[in-house]
């Protein structure tokens, strides 16, 4: 084992995903390793535990795995649990955590940001229930960070095989490399009607889902086209490559347009999906037809006793408060609490882990149940072909068939990225000064009837997350949000809703 010597960073605070920052300063000398120093270094129980850690595969990944692998090591993890190649989808990684019952797991990705070597990365851990360590715990690991003067590594060892599978030891460290895409989909048969979505594309029924060449190609081949019979070809772009092969690996109708344009014209086929850098986000289209995330989760919501998994029905469901109002219609309909939380899965995971709810979503393209801890794209694929199967519609039918029975709840996101911080943070405190003033106003013929700042409290654990985002609320139900998002790697966000 090697004693370190280094010196802290100040900008190792981690995010609403993890710390993201450009690659560049992921190669810095000891960036990483103070990082992974300081969140080990918070971590109980750490002698002997198993730790998962894989990444989506971008630019730097294998890299950081070695280093990562190289300190768990010397810090007396026993067991790490690797994706074949290193690679693993974030939700396939909650699971598994899960699974081998691990302290928690290392999660390479920077999601939808581009990768390569002037793209991005990120790190993020998860905890012992799959899902995203909570903010009490990445505060205490920024803490560490600027305080952190040594790092245990072990050195003088030789790189590990990642692509083969089986178990290697290094040094006192077990580490078993594993294909994760088998343990996921055995995951997927057991909620789904995998045969009800067989027969789907047996009656020539026809998709195309985007890998982006990201984190997800490899687990669609093998669920859509090896186990339930969709055509060979149905997932492009399906070889996970470093820098994305080029493209932005965000599933939405701008970075995704070569899937939208396969899905328009009257020989499209009849549904079209994508999933992003490692695996958490999905978007959906019909033949000629865009369905919006926040009504992807009422839809399901709506339709969910129709899986295996939610036959007897659902207790509860949450969104997050950007996303539109649409499920908490479906939540009315069904006599069911609806939560809304802040933006970032951690505050789901609470809410799952005590039972009160077993599916919930963001308008950022998220959706997920209580089947894992963390958003899940191709989940949110089969649940929609699993409705589909059931109903026999087109997706187009079945949104409008929702629109009628539920109203339709529209909305849209402008971003402004790359905003100065402090130009941005001035702009935020100047929105916050004149809420008090707004309740009563009329803007733009819509009478407000309140205005605030966004804040939660958790109903399980009781923990209070503040400045959320800016809310002016209007009497007749429309909104207004400001918030800034803490998934960049440079200046601030801005997101208007």
């Amino acid at each position: 084992m090697c004693l370190q010597t280094t010196t802290p960073f100040n900008d190792q605070r981690p995010g609403t995903s993890g710390l993201r920052k450009t690659v560049t300063v992921f190669q810095q000398a000891h960036y990483l390793e103070n990082f992974v120093q300081s969140v080990l270094d918070c971590l109980p129980d750490l002698p002997g535990c198993t730790l998962v850690i894989g990444g989506d595969g971008r630019y730097h990944n294998d890299t950081a795995i070695e280093i990562i692998l190289r300190m768990a090591a010397a810090n007396g993890v026993a067991r790490a649990v690797v994706g074949h190649g290193g690679i693993m989808s974030t939700p396939a990684a909650s699971n598994l955590i899960r699974q081998r019952r691990a302290l928690g797991g290392f999660i390479l990705s920077a999601s939808h940001n581009p990768g390569g070597p002037l793209g991005d990365f990120g790190i993020k851990f998860n905890g012992s229930n799959g899902g995203p360590a909570t903010e009490a715990l990445t505060e205490a690991f920024f803490a560490r960070s600027r305080q952190l003067t040594t790092y245990r590594i072990l050195d003088a060892v030789p790189v590990i095989d990642l692509n083969r599978l089986g178990m290697v030891a290094l040094g006192p460290l077990e580490v078993e490399i594993i294909d994760s895409v088998a343990d996921y989909a055995l995951l997927m048969e057991q909620i789904f009607d995998m045969a009800a979505i067989r027969r789907l594309f047996a009656g020539g029924f026809r998709m195309v889902f985007d890998g982006m060449n990201a984190v997800t190609g490899p687990y669609a081949v093998e669920i859509l086209e090896n186990r339930l019979g969709a055509a060979q070809g149905t997932v492009i772009n399906r070889l996970p490559l470093p820098d994305f092969g080029g493209h932005h690996p965000d599933p939405n109708l701008v970075h995704a347009a070569e899937l939208v344009s396969m899905l328009t014209g009257p020989d499209a086929p009849d549904f079209g999906a994508a999933s992003d850098g490692d695996g958490d986000r999905n978007m959906v289209l019909g033949r000629d037809f865009y369905i919006s995330p926040s009504d992807s989760l009422a839809v399901l919501a709506a339709n969910a006793h129709l899986v295996p998994h939610f036959a007897a029905g659902l207790f509860g469901v949450a969104r997050s408060m950007p996303t539109s109002l649409a499920v908490d219609r479906v939540a009315a309909a069904l006599a069911i609490p609806c939560y809304e939380t802040p933006t970032g899965w951690k505050f789901f995971g609470t809410l799952l882990d005590a039972g009160r709810i077993n599916i919930c979503g963001e308008e950022s393209f998220g959706t997920g149940s209580d089947h894992v801890r963390e958003k899940d794209g191709l989940w949110a694929v089969l649940m929609w072909l699993n409705v589909l199967a059931v109903r026999k519609i087109s997706a187009e039918a079945l949104m409008r068939e929702h629109w009628r029975d539920y109203g339709r709840n529209f909305y849209s996101r402008h971003d402004y990225e790359g905003v100065e911080s402090a130009a941005a943070d001035a702009l935020m405190a100047e929105l916050r000064s004149g809420l008090a003033d707004l309740p009563g106003r009329i803007l733009a013929n819509h009478i407000v009837a309140s205005a605030d700042d966004f804040s939660y409290a958790d109903p399980v654990d009781g923990s209070r997350s503040a400045r959320q985002g800016v809310r002016i609320i209007f009497k007749d139900g429309a909104r207004i949000v400001y918030r800034l998002s803490g998934t960049g790697t440079s200046g601030s966000t801005l997101r208007v809703y």
